[in-house]
């Protein structure tokens, strides 16, 4: 007989003590207040015949994307289906969603998840983990709709609705509803304030309409709820630093790289990844990052087996490599990367076709900028630009794309590229220092200065 969840979402234990700990589990990887390992520890420990914390875990490391966390996570899958015949079909249901994103069948999770969320609106754990994984393969629409599917069947009193919601405003942004969005995420947070997600919802939507003065102050306003204890402290930091970019304030970049965006701060490859972003802008305006890129890679664990695991990762660890002037080293990291991708035995994995049709030319056309080739790299970058959601991550994050194009168009020869560019960022958002700038070096027209 199953035995409701918090939500009353069906699940197979009879311990009060195991669903406790799976719920507090649950808010950390929603809430990001320290991690969910201990709190899945304790569930299993009180249930040891319960198959979902295993599910739980496995899902938790996979989306670290981790390549060195892929045998601890099949342990737990494999424990997970040994234990499934006493499973709900929810339950199974995960099981089936993790397994898949395993073997790299990423789209098919998501489409378990989607079907689940039919069936259980209230299941936390699939909004969560859907979004994670939409996120990861750039599915904007997918961001704002299965949030907006249910959140009319969540009870405001719920402690997870406004994290939902926080979910919620940040497919509306990605989606490029920004008034919804900073409105969702406004409410979320006047429900709680401690909910992240919804901090960084609106830092989005205000780094997307140049707003670099408010966002600098938002971030501020909500500091006590996010920079301490809280695990997703880095990407905010990014964040703050990106408002700083956008203001063309160099040296309080550089503090805050040098404050939270370096040595011991960065743990895991996704808090790599925003260092490694922030550093290749900062290149690209000119800035001698060579050390800092040097350092950065000292304390990432780059070995041949991590090339081509995910395609986003592995264009920031080519950024990383060039930033630090070892060419070389970025040329074989895309080698393997492109043996990865067109291999038989791994091109169907949603990643790998990513890379194929995406990342390499990307990561080539980076390549032919780190040569000197600024005409070539904008011969492999341009053509792929209009498919770089596909890559992942935010609209913020792939605007490093764009900022590589107006870097080699400035460089080159392709200064009608770059004039379209820029017409675009104005025609999107007031002139801001950092547009100025690309506006000087690509020597165009005063009246684009406006």
């Amino acid at each position: 007989m199953p035995f409701p969840d918090a939500r009353g979402n069906p699940c197979s234990t009879s311990h009060a003590a195991a669903r406790d700990a799976a719920e507090q589990a649950l808010w950390r990887m929603m809430s990001f207040y320290d991690t969910p390992l201990a709190d899945l520890d304790a569930a299993i420990a009180a249930d040891p015949g319960w198959a979902l914390p295993h599910v739980m875990k496995a899902g938790f490391l996979l989306g670290l994307t981790e390549p060195s966390l892929l045998g601890e996570a099949e342990a737990h899958l494999s424990r997970a289906r040994g234990l499934a015949s006493h499973a709900t079909l929810r339950e199974r249901a995960h099981l089936e969603a993790v397994q898949r994103l395993l073997e790299g069948r990423w789209h098919a999770a998501c489409r378990t998840w989607d079907e689940l969320l039919l069936e259980h609106p209230r299941d936390a754990l699939a909004l969560q983990w859907v979004q994670q994984w939409d996120f990861y393969r750039g599915d904007a629409a997918g961001l704002r709709q299965r949030p907006a599917r249910v959140l009319p069947l969540w009870d405001e009193g719920d402690p997870l609705f406004a994290h939902v919601l926080a979910l919620h405003a940040f497919g509306l942004e990605e989606s490029n509803l920004y008034p919804q969005a900073e409105e969702a995420g406004r409410r979320a947070l006047a429900i709680d304030p401690r909910v992240p997600w919804a901090v960084h919802a609106v830092a989005h939507v205000m780094e997307m309409q140049g707003r670099f003065e408010d966002g600098s102050a938002w971030l501020r306003q909500h500091h006590a709820a996010w920079a301490e204890g809280n695990g997703f402290s880095g990407h905010l930091w990014w964040h703050k630093s990106l408002f700083r970019l956008e203001a063309l304030d160099i040296a309080g970049v550089l503090r805050l790289l040098d404050a939270h965006l370096s040595g011991a701060a960065l743990q895991i490859t996704l808090q790599r990844v925003d260092a490694a972003a922030l550093l290749w802008r900062l290149h690209l305006l000119g800035e001698d990052i060579t050390g800092l890129s040097a350092a950065l890679l000292e304390g990432w664990n780059l070995d041949e087996a991590s090339a081509g695991h995910y395609a986003f990762n592995d264009l920031h660890c080519v950024i990383t490599m060039l930033g630090a002037g070892e060419q070389h080293r970025a040329e074989a990291w895309v080698a393997r990367c492109a043996e990865r991708a067109l291999g038989a035995e791994d091109a169907r994995r949603t990643n790998h076709q990513m890379s194929r049709e995406v990342g390499l030319p990307l990561m080539r056309g980076l390549l032919a900028l780190g040569r000197g080739d600024a005409d070539g790299a904008v011969d492999q970058i341009y053509p792929v630009r209009s498919q770089a959601q596909r890559l992942g991550g935010s609209q913020a994050q792939r605007d490093l794309i764009d900022q590589t194009l107006l870097a080699a168009a400035a460089r080159g020869s392709r200064r009608t590229l770059g004039r379209a560019l820029v017409n675009e960022r104005t025609m999107a958002k007031p002139v801001t220092p950092l547009t100025r700038h690309w506006i000087e070096k690509l020597a165009l027209p005063t009246e684009a200065r406006a």
